[in-house]
């Protein structure tokens, strides 16, 4: 069932939607809904938002999962330091990430298990075991620069 946002002087102002079916089209998901038996009423829905009831009690068969908005907000702990909050999450192909917001901007944590070992919803808190440079600047490796030059030295010819 979903709830709809609408303009108030749109005829589904006030009403809810039931899904009959969720087909694909080109690549694209196309919902077909009770109650709404043609394309002139399906129009009248164009740029309609629909919401969804969180159902409190729903629990997942899968083991770490969490919706996003209890991620929202929790405290970001490295070796027991608060470092940041959590602003978001973002759902890419490859993994999702969590965006940290910390003091000195936001930084993009993989949200996978060798890097974000727990989360305590309870306590608020996401355990995070960054790699070195994630959340803060590494010195220049001395390898890495040029020796400078020889001031004294003349270029031979």
């Amino acid at each position: 069932m979903f709830t709809l946002q609408v303009p108030t002087s749109s005829p589904w102002h006030g009403k809810s939607l039931e899904l009959n079916e969720l087909r694909w089209y080109n690549g694209h998901p196309v919902g077909f809904f009770k109650d709404v038996a043609d394309r002139s009423a399906a129009e009248a829905l164009v740029k309609a938002i629909l919401w969804i009831d969180l159902d409190e009690n729903a629990t997942s068969d899968e083991e770490d999962a969490w919706y996003d908005h209890q991620l929202v907000g929790l405290k970001v702990v490295r070796d027991g330091v608060e470092v940041g909050s959590v602003k978001l999450v973002e759902h890419l192909p490859a993994q999702d990430l969590l965006i940290v917001k910390t003091p000195g901007g936001e930084v993009m944590v993989p949200f996978v298990k060798a890097i974000v070992p727990s989360v305590d919803l309870a306590a608020g808190i996401v355990t995070v075991t960054p790699p070195a440079g994630l959340f803060e600047e590494l010195p220049d490796d001395p390898d890495d620069t040029p020796p400078p030059a020889d001031e004294g030295a003349t270029p031979s010819a």
